[in-house]
């Protein structure tokens, strides 16, 4: 049944229907209860429908089922009827009479007829619109795919399943250094070993990650990390393979460069500690299966801080630099030269016959190390102690035989300097005994063993007692007593002189003020300082904090330090002095005559008093060699204007000798023993 609005003259309707029918689109009219009155010969086409079963039909039949639920039908177009333009709206599809789908465009009119509302529909097939924008969308995509390809800083190559390589990017070009169109067409395996590939033969959707050489143009190779995939069809044949890589040139260089430095020194490029060890462990092996000699070598540079300190640790690092490349050049290709750290460095020597060939190589050795150096500019000569230990006779274990190889060079550091010592047993008694004793030291303290006794001096001009050297003793609880000369130094080496020098220096300071009291006049307290102590930051702060806590006045205070500490940092060691005395403590060089000083250095040095050593005193009398050096040092100290103590005084021709050259003060068994502080009183008296 048409509708209404055909239902005019013949003429107006016969033009209508021609108007609609000449339409390229499909149209359609649907009234409001869904069902088609009215189609052109387009709709039957594009539908596959003849027209008298168009107008049998409800236009829902026209679309596939996915779509009907959100239908104009549905979405109540009616109750709210516009105009849409044809693309307005959503994707649709529509429904042939033989099951299958088209792409379609609907444009919508609302129509008013007889009081109904109605749709006119204009309806076009799309699909080769979208087979023209797909084709384009595909073009796109290549050429986005392509720019991508192309930007990426990765190698991408892509070969065909006979390893022909199809393309690649120019990551790749810069890579290899081949154009794009002498790799297109040239077997992938030319480029590296050929790649196995079980993981990606079973699964296409695998990637394959390892690290290979590229072999590139100049016929050099370059290390990368390659990805390999498979690519596949939608059929999941495999039509080729997809290589991605990366250079890993740096990668590999640090790794180098980290597994060097596990097993070589930083400044010298030797071998350290590690790769000593692995070797002397390989050296060992082959001793005991050879029966090859092994002798590890430890080398100390002597007063090597002193470099550093006056000249820089530039020049210390220079001169360490070279004296790794002197050492090499004494030992022979199988064996080695090792720095431990610091100034230390450790010599393996093998394949010696005897202990006189192996002896003619140390001294060789000690002898070439203190061939003078420039460094930045400086002539440096530097001396070394060498400690020798052998397999099998000083252990057979890297570790057994560093250990006592250190000891062996501890004896020569201690004995003369600029030589060597062969390891023998009785070295170890005196390490062992100084570990026992610092360990023991370390709670001294504590358990209230260390004491502090006082030998008096005496002015010789007056023969009145005028002052006190403090003294540390070591009682410990088990009664036994252990003398200065044993635990002082085990102190210095092992750091406990901070703390036992800042105790003995508070204590001192303390019982000076109470024996002053006791005896009836000022008495003035000489205390040692260890260099330790003396270079050590914090100490003129405990020096301080010692005067204000006792009272005592600074001008009553004496320091006495050793002249090696003049050799260890002459300028820190003048600054340390001279803020000393802007505190009014006095400064006395103590043993003066038997360190490395000689009288000219009391020109530099701002010095208050010189304590003549004992060993001088002893035989002043008889000795006109001993009366030479006395008789000059009180004449070069009292021209300075520095005051003279003669130590070690037991005789009264000895006091004597010393009062007719002029010397100042004397201190010794002649006139007290070291005695507590309770009982410096009764030894005043006597």
């Amino acid at each position: 049944m048409e509708p209404e609005i055909f239902s005019r003259t013949d003429d107006e309707s016969t033009m209508l229907r021609q108007i609609i029918e000449a339409t390229p689109n499909a149209m359609l009219m649907v009234d409001p209860r869904g069902r088609i009155t009215l189609v052109n010969t387009q709709t039957e086409a594009l539908f596959g429908y003849s027209r008298d079963e168009l107008l049998a039909m409800d236009v829902e039949q026209l679309i596939p089922e996915r779509f009907r639920e959100h239908h104009t039908y549905r979405d109540g177009f009616f109750d709210r009827p516009d105009r849409r333009e044809m693309g307005a709206g959503r994707e649709l599809f529509g429904r042939r009479r033989d099951g299958t789908e088209v792409p379609i465009e609907i444009g919508l009119n609302p129509i008013q007829i007889a009081d109904e509302q109605h749709v006119l529909a204009s309806v076009i097939d799309i699909t080769e619109r979208l087979f023209v924008q797909a084709i384009e969308s595909a073009k796109h995509a290549d050429r986005m795919r392509r720019s991508i390809l192309d930007s990426l800083p990765f190698s991408i190559i892509a070969s065909d399943a006979d390893g022909t390589i199809v393309t690649a990017n120019p990551a790749a070009e810069r890579l290899l250094g081949f154009d794009r169109d002498e790799l297109v067409g040239s077997p992938i395996g030319a480029l590296r070993d050929s790649v196995d590939m079980p993981l990606l033969a079973t699964r296409p959707d695998a990637v394959d990650e390892r690290e290979v050489d590229y072999s590139r143009k100049d016929g050099t190779t370059i290390p990368v990390n390659e990805a390999i995939s498979l690519i596949a069809s939608d059929d999941a044949e495999v039509t080729g393979v997809l290589s991605v890589a990366y250079d890993i040139t740096q990668r590999r260089e640090a790794e180098a460069f980290i597994r060097h430095m596990a097993h070589f020194d930083f400044l010298t490029d030797l071998p350290n500690r590690t790769q000593l060890f692995e070797r002397l462990d390989h050296d060992l092996r082959l001793a005991v299966r050879h029966g090859r000699g092994v002798a590890v070598t430890m080398i100390d540079l002597d007063h090597f801080k002193r470099v550093n300190d006056s000249l820089g640790h530039h020049v210390g690092d220079e001169l360490l630099v070279k004296m790794a490349a002197r050492l090499r050049a004494q030992v022979r290709p199988d064996d080695m030269v090792a720095r431990l750290g610091g100034d230390e460095f450790v010599m393996v020597f093998t394949g010696f016959d005897s202990s006189e060939q192996l002896q003619r190589r140390i001294a060789s050795v000690l002898k070439a190390i203190p061939e003078p150096m420039v460094c930045s500019g400086h002539e440096i000569i530097v001396t070394a102690s060498l400690g020798i230990a052998t397999y099998p006779l000083a252990g057979s274990d890297p570790t057994t035989l560093l250990k006592h190889a250190d000891a062996a060079m501890y004896q020569a550091k201690k004995a003369a300097r600029n030589s060597y010592r062969w390891f023998e047993p009785s070295m170890l008694d005196a390490t062992n005994d100084k570990l026992a004793m610092a360990a023991a030291l370390r709670h001294a303290l504590d358990r209230d063993e260390i004491s502090v006794s006082y030998q008096t001096q005496v002015s010789l001009e007056t023969g009145r007692v005028v002052g006190v050297e403090a003294l540390a003793r070591w009682h410990t609880s088990d009664g036994r007593d252990i003398g200065p000369d044993r635990f002082i130094p085990v102190a210095e080496d092992n750091g406990l002189i901070i703390q036992l020098g800042e105790w003995v220096l508070r204590r001192a300071c303390a019982d000076t003020m109470t024996m002053s009291q006791e005896v009836g006049f000022p008495l003035t307290l000489a205390v040692n300082v260890s260099p330790r102590q003396f270079h050590d930051r914090s100490w003129l702060d405990v020096l301080q904090r010692a005067l204000d806590e006792s009272g005592l006045p600074a001008d009553r205070l004496e320091l006495e330090i050793t002249e090696g500490i003049f050799m260890d940092d002459p300028l820190d060691t003048i600054d340390v002095i001279q803020t000393v005395r802007s505190l009014g403590v006095s400064i006395v060089v103590d043993d003066f005559g038997t360190g490395f000083s000689s009288l000219a250095y009391l020109t530099r040095f701002p010095i208050d008093k010189i304590k003549i050593d004992r060993s001088f005193i002893s035989d002043v009398v008889v000795d006109a060699a001993d009366a030479a050096i006395v008789n000059t040092i009180i004449v070069m100290a009292h021209t300075l204007g520095m005051t003279v103590v003669g130590e070690g005084v037991e005789t009264s021709a000895q006091e004597t000798y010393l009062r007719d050259r002029g010397c100042d003060v004397a201190q010794g068994f002649r006139y007290s023993r070291a005695v507590p502080p309770d009982a410096i009183a009764a030894a005043i008296g006597s």
